[in-house]
């Protein structure tokens, strides 16, 4: 068996990212080995321009389109691009992505103002998810970001986010500023993976 054409096949169908540890028992090799191969593919697929990419999505492998060709595949599929995040809603990504799991209660403090919508955005777009909930009075949900935060950031763990601004001296949220303009800065055209091939809206 040819594990570089297996590895592939299995992204190619599952259109989602799928665990490395999962691969490695279908496929009878160690995850550091399948780690290594993934990346193999991933630089022969970079080097020779082709329009599928291999991204590591911390624990997890996924076969996506290249992101210089998401314009041509939006307009050949007729997808109707997603409007681009608000203000509010960039905060509310980069409190949740610096300080998670966090409640909806510390995102309200750190900003303010009540970010229950900006909440239901980002968690509608994919952007964060419940992870659990809270031990205490009301159990209030837990939020964390998701593989689609990663993929759209273009990195693969939250280790390669800007580094936060110092926050000791409790200017709050203005603090946060510079790495919700780094986040802005760094979110391009969303890689589509091949789950949205069959017509439904690409997730960014």
């Amino acid at each position: 068996m040819d594990i570089y054409a297996a590895l592939e096949a299995i992204l190619f169908a599952a259109g989602e990212p799928v665990k490395i540890a999962r691969l490695s028992l279908i496929l009878d090799t160690d995850e550091q080995e399948l780690a290594r191969i993934a990346g193999e593919l991933a630089e022969r697929y970079a080097k020779e321009g082709r329009g599928m990419r291999i991204l590591r999505l911390g624990d997890k492998l996924q076969m996506c389109s290249a992101p210089e060709y998401a314009p041509l595949i939006t307009k050949a599929l007729e997808q109707r691009k997603p409007p681009m995040l608000s203000q509010p809603a960039l905060e509310t990504l980069a409190i949740t992505a610096y300080f998670q799991p966090v409640t909806r209660a510390y995102i309200d403090r750190v900003r303010g103002v009540d970010s229950s919508y900006t909440v239901g955005v980002l968690t509608e777009r994919g952007l964060i998810e419940v992870c659990g909930h809270l031990e205490a009075p009301g159990r209030p949900a837990l939020f964390q970001t998701t593989d689609v935060f990663l993929r759209t950031m273009g990195i693969s763990d939250l280790s390669q986010l800007p580094p936060l601004p110092d926050m000791t001296n409790g200017e709050g949220v203005q603090k946060l500023q510079q790495a919700i303009d780094e986040l802005q800065n760094a979110v391009t055209p969303g890689q589509i993976s091949m789950e949205h091939l069959d017509g439904e809206p690409a997730k960014e």
